[in-house]
């Protein structure tokens, strides 16, 4: 099969959408299957290909608020190398700017569209200041989605936000998680002083992810308050970094910017709990990591988290804006050190379960079924 993907986000940027479809492209090749993907082109530069698929990088314009997302309007030349390849199904990466460009070749070209959700973009516009544009910018997800013969979001809470947005033809894409990479046994005694500041002995609270104002990374400071030998490691990058790091001066935080790759694995398998914050989430790839890394996970009660974490089980819930019990879930598990073991367990044998093998083999069962429901269509016309 050859499948094209048009993705708003992709490498060298970093986030659960590039690691999503990062693997999924890793997946697609080792069957067999020809990729191509359309992506933007970053002033930080980036690769022209990956796992030896090609990327037709697109030019593109910073989002004031966030610089490092950039706006790619479709062009003449996207078109070109799209007839070169010549897609069997073409895939719209939550699409927004570029994505309709895969819409608007997809029926230009007769060819299948599928297109996934991946965030609320709508919802992102009342954290950046643009939200007067809310009502437009859900209008304009609907109209592209709905275009497509296959609608794919990554949870059953999202399938039923779309459900009442109007989107039509949904389907599950489930999540997977690279359980050999991401495993407790990558702990280290090293880790834990880069992650504490030189505290190792002390219980460290982990957040990963990008650090802007969607996440309420600043509602991790009360969680300091649990006890007196509790320290908080900031792992990831964005437009609020410098902020955040003023607004935790002084505290047992430590920034470590961007991490990936082993040193990640260690950064999730050296910490005691993961915190996250987010009330955004359509899914929430870093719990997952954290839970194959063997780390009780705290969230807030919203979205598509119960999807991921079980409340009692692995991890625990708070009230979204509850700062009172955010510390009192941190306490809990801190102070209780077989029940964070046992948690711990039930955590990793949770991941166990999600696969990339498995997540995109359902994804590709999916493209079949949008090339049979193109060629009834085309019969019915006959």
């Amino acid at each position: 099969m050859r499948i094209a993907f048009f993705t708003e986000t992709f490498l060298p940027a970093t986030d659960g959408v590039v690691t999503r479809l990062r693997h999924t492209v890793e997946e697609l090749r080792r069957e067999g299957d020809d990729v191509l993907v359309f992506a933007p082109r970053y002033p930080s530069g980036g690769t022209d290909s990956y796992a030896g698929v090609p990327i037709h990088r697109v030019f593109g314009i910073p989002f004031p608020p966030y610089p490092q997302v950039r706006l790619c309007p479709p062009h003449p030349g996207i078109g070109r190398a799209l007839k070169r390849f010549g897609p069997d199904v073409i895939h719209a990466v939550n699409p927004f700017v570029l994505g309709p460009g895969g819409a608007f070749y997809a029926r230009r070209n007769g060819v299948p569209l599928v297109a996934s959700y991946h965030t609320n973009v709508a919802a992102y516009t009342r954290f950046y200041g643009f939200g007067f544009m809310e009502n437009t910018t859900r209008s304009w997800t609907r109209t592209w989605h709905n275009r497509a013969c296959i609608n794919l979001c990554t949870s059953q809470a999202t399938r039923d936000y779309l459900l009442s947005e109007g989107i039509k033809r949904l389907r599950l894409w489930p999540q997977g998680v690279d359980a050999h990479l991401f495993h407790p046994s990558r702990s280290s005694r090293e880790w834990r002083k880069k992650l504490s500041g030189g505290r190792p002995e002390a219980k460290i609270l982990l957040y990963v992810g990008r650090l802007a104002p969607e996440k309420d990374v600043e509602r991790l400071k009360v969680a300091l308050s649990a006890a007196s030998d509790t320290c908080l490691a900031i792992v990831g990058k964005g437009p609020i970094q410098r902020e955040l790091e003023r607004k935790f001066a002084g505290t047992r935080t430590v920034f470590t910017g961007l991490l990936t790759g082993d040193d990640l694995a260690a950064a999730y398998a050296s910490a005691d709990l993961f915190v996250f914050p987010s009330i955004t989430e359509t899914l929430g790839m870093a719990m997952i990591e954290a839970l194959a890394s063997g780390l009780p996970v705290i969230a807030a009660r919203t979205g598509a988290i119960h999807e991921v974490v079980s409340e009692g089980v692995n991890g625990l819930l708070y009230e979204p804006g509850s700062d009172e019990e955010l510390v009192a879930a941190v306490r809990c598990l801190h102070g209780d050190d077989a029940m964070r073991r046992s948690f711990g367990l039930r955590a990793r044998a949770a991941a166990e379960e999600r696969d990339w093998k498995a997540s995109t083999a359902t994804l590709r069962s999916y493209y079949e079924e949008a090339l049979d429901l193109r060629f009834q269509a085309v019969v019915g016309c006959l």
